[in-house]
């Protein structure tokens, strides 16, 4: 039996009257789920005028009661936090607990937008001319989109809308038509938590309704998490039809490993950051670059990563579930086939891989490639599977020269004993986001995810001050008062007509 995915317009969950029609399946197996009725054009454009005209009442609600929604919005998430790992784990094929920590950090951002008050506090110089003062306000801009992937269905909605709306803008979420569900009761929480009609808006569908969203002079801002090809897409049309836009796009992240640091703690960290979530994060660690003496780790890498098993969203033991669609574990396989072809060496090959009983299943087990270079694809491209590619550096200059010669600038961490090392490291790389041995450095709400170069199109970050920036316009009054209308201030039986 399928579950029908509803949109949210104008204050309704509605089917949708589109006979465009999307299959949602489990990737366990590709059994039908769930179906979409993608929104049809009409739907979209009612959303857009919907939010255009909540925007109107909305931004005038002051922000300690926009705070209080954000404050239930919480409460409930929290509350419903396994229901909806559930949902998500069944959808997206992770494992529970890979489940429930995509909502988990969403959570800490709808929590960081309770605090949405002090993050809009504006500045004031007095005196900044005799007698004239200098002051700023932060105020909404309108109408905003967030564009979601599908590799956390929870996490990145939630990174968008919450402080987006908590800033006094009303906000239209177009999530992956690959798992809707998830993003379905993101919205429906919301509702409950006390949001306004026409506040948020929900629509499932594919590039049609996208397009829409970056045309429709309406929206104001743009934010989109998703492949290199369609962030440039996202940024190019947007930015061209005078929007605000971020696009957080691919990655190749790399770690560099130094061979005075904890053998163990790197192992036991690559495993994770390589293959957890079958590898379909923008943040994973998909190239392991080891210095010098370090690179006779390598073998105890491939030991540790071959005991790692994939399997169902509610197997305990399971490490990671399946890529989320047969097309996804097709360039997995080929970009496989590929590295094998132009010479690297496959220690660990999980291109067979099958669990029992769900053969039809998206399955890559943990693939390990040593002697890779620069030149191959599976170096070039964003793998987003369970794929870790081995490099060897002779020294750190090295490898901070090889991580900056990538086009991307995600994240990328080093592990070491020596602060120098460490800080040289920090220093010298062109990354936005550098664990030192930590090896997936996603900051928490009150700092912002901030990638660079091709990994990021846009000039403000998620979450955190710079979304406040990016959901918002700073209007700057200067203002004089002559002494002498105190006096005229002071006659008596004086009248002011305040409407």
């Amino acid at each position: 039996m399928t579950t029908q995915v509803k949109h949210y317009i104008d204050g309704e969950f509605i089917q949708g009257t589109g006979t465009s029609q999307i299959i949602v399946t489990n990737p366990a197996n590709n059994s039908p789920i769930a179906v979409i009725n993608a929104a049809t054009s009409e739907e979209v454009h009612a959303a857009i005028a919907s939010a255009k005209a909540a925007f109107k009442t909305w931004k005038e609600v002051p922000v300690s009661e926009r705070a209080r929604v954000m404050l239930r919005y919480q409460h409930l998430l929290k509350e419903h936090h396994d229901e909806l790992a559930t949902i998500l784990a069944k959808e997206t094929g992770k494992t529970f607990e890979d489940a429930k920590g995509d909502v988990w950090r969403g959570i800490e951002v709808a929590e960081h937008a309770c605090n949405v008050a002090s993050l809009l506090m504006g500045e004031t110089v007095e005196n900044v001319a005799r007698s004239i003062d200098t002051y700023s306000y932060t105020q909404p801009l309108g109408v905003c989109a967030g564009i979601t992937p599908f590799n956390f269905p929870a996490m990145i909605p939630l990174w968008m809308f919450p402080l987006s709306i908590a800033c006094g803008n009303t906000f239209i979420l177009k999530p992956s038509e690959q798992d809707p569900m998830t993003p379905q009761r993101l919205v429906e929480l919301f509702v409950e938590a006390g949001a306004p009609k026409g506040v948020l808006q929900l629509v499932h569908g594919d590039k049609t309704a996208v397009d829409i969203l970056l045309a429709d002079p309406a929206i104001k801002a743009i934010s989109f998490v998703g492949s290199v090809a369609v962030g440039q897409y996202i940024y190019k049309t947007g930015t061209d039809n005078l929007k605000r836009v971020q696009a957080f796009a691919g990655a190749k992240n790399h770690c560099v490993i130094m061979p005075d640091a904890n053998k163990q703690q790197v192992i036991n960290n690559l495993v994770g950051a390589s293959v957890g979530a079958a590898g379909q994060r923008c943040m994973a660690i998909s190239v392991a670059v080891f210095v010098g003496a370090a690179k006779e780790w390598i073998p105890e890498l491939k030991e540790a990563l071959a005991k790692v098993r994939p399997g169902l969203w509610d197997d305990k033991e399971a490490g990671y579930g399946p890529v989320i669609s047969p097309a996804a574990k097709a360039r997995v396989l080929k970009l496989i086939a590929q590295g094998k072809a132009e010479g690297a060496e496959c220690l660990l090959d999980g291109s067979d891989f099958t669990v029992e009983g769900y053969e039809s299943g998206n399955w890559i087990g943990p693939t390990m490639f040593d002697k890779v270079t620069t030149e191959m694809s599976i170096y070039k491209e964003e793998i987003f599977g369970p794929v870790l590619c081995c490099m060897e550096s002779d020294s750190l200059e090295a490898a901070i020269e090889l991580v900056n010669a990538s086009p991307y600038g995600n994240g990328t961490s080093i592990f070491t004993a020596s602060g120098a090392a460490a800080r040289k490291y920090q220093h010298e790389i062109e990354v936005g986001q550098v664990g030192i041995n930590v090896p997936i450095p996603v900051p928490l709400p009150f700092f912002s995810f901030t990638g660079w170069k091709g990994s990021f199109y846009g000039d403000q970050h998620a979450y955190g001050k710079q979304a406040v920036r990016f959901y918002t316009e700073t209007k700057t009054i200067t203002s004089r008062w002559f002494e002498s209308d105190i006096a005229v201030a002071s006659t008596p039986n004086m009248s002011i007509n305040l409407r």
